[in-house]
């Protein structure tokens, strides 16, 4: 595989592991990021001596989730001229090509292990919800904060985590856009199991990971189908709507208020306009 600047990719034997870089601080999710995230995962997919593939975060923190410096750009046309079509057209077609990012983890069909640390912010939750099993460590923090920065999440946490959490536990993260530990995840359901620290947690992805490349591949990639069958309709629907839904929703004062809080490091103030 070549090199990225988003990510690093390693193969030990028959297991793939998949590392955030940045450039963002926190590993956060800039263009190189959603352009490069189908590319590493479609060739894992084709790679016939990859059987599983682990997801981690590189430092302190698995995400901050996206990148609202970086990706600035695809707002300010929205935000500019909210009154035409075109802008909206222009966006809509932003948010199913970054909700294919994502998908591609999803639609890998190589069993897909996250290890997470420190902050998994938005995006971040996007991404693990899009993997088959998680781990995290002890420090772990999650949130579904795209309210608190006047967004409707539609990267795949309203519609993958239903199946994972339940759907009153997602309502009160989506809604709130609260902050929950790791013993907290575990309690929910959001993470299989919580370890000491990184490196315990990323350990135990690992010998996970081993264990499913230890079965017969196409038995495994069977199973991963047969359980994927189910929701995949319901997913692609949900992202769908989402999608069109802030294409036209989304231009708000509230969200360039939002925007300008972060980067002037102050709590908004929203007037629902």
């Amino acid at each position: 595989m070549t090199d990225w600047n988003a990510f690093t990719v390693e193969t030990t034997g028959q297991v793939a592991q998949v590392t955030l870089i940045g450039p963002g601080k926190g590993n956060a999710m800039g263009p190189d990021f959603w352009r490069e995230l189908p590319e590493v995962f479609t060739a894992l997919d084709a790679d016939p001596e990859v059987r599983a593939v682990v997801l981690a975060g590189s430092g302190k923190h698995f995400s901050f989730g996206l990148d609202l410096a970086a990706m600035g750009g695809e707002f300010a046309p929205l935000l500019a001229d909210r009154a035409f079509a075109a802008p909206r057209t222009a966006f809509l077609e932003t948010i199913k090509r970054m909700q294919g990012s994502i998908n591609a983890v999803a639609d890998c069909r190589k069993p897909v292990v996250a290890a997470v640390q420190g902050w998994c912010i938005g995006g971040g939750v996007d991404l693990i919800s899009a993997a088959d099993i998680r781990y995290a460590s002890a420090d772990a923090k999650f949130s579904v904060r795209e309210a608190k920065v006047a967004i409707v999440a539609d990267m795949g946490s309203l519609q993958r985590l239903p199946a994972i959490i339940g759907d009153g536990h997602l309502r009160e993260l989506a809604y709130t856009g609260k902050d929950i530990d790791a013993a907290r995840a575990a309690q929910i359901g959001l993470v299989n199991d919580v370890l000491p620290d990184a490196d315990a947690a990323l350990a135990a992805a690992h010998a996970t990971a081993r264990e499913i490349a230890a079965n017969p591949p196409l038995v495994v990639q069977g199973v991963k189908d047969v359980l994927d069958r189910e929701r995949a309709g319901m997913v692609s629907d949900g992202l769908r709507y989402v999608a069109a839904w802030n294409a036209a929703f989304l231009p708000s004062e509230d969200l360039t208020e939002a925007i300008q809080a972060v980067f002037e490091k102050r709590p908004p103030e929203f007037k629902g306009k």
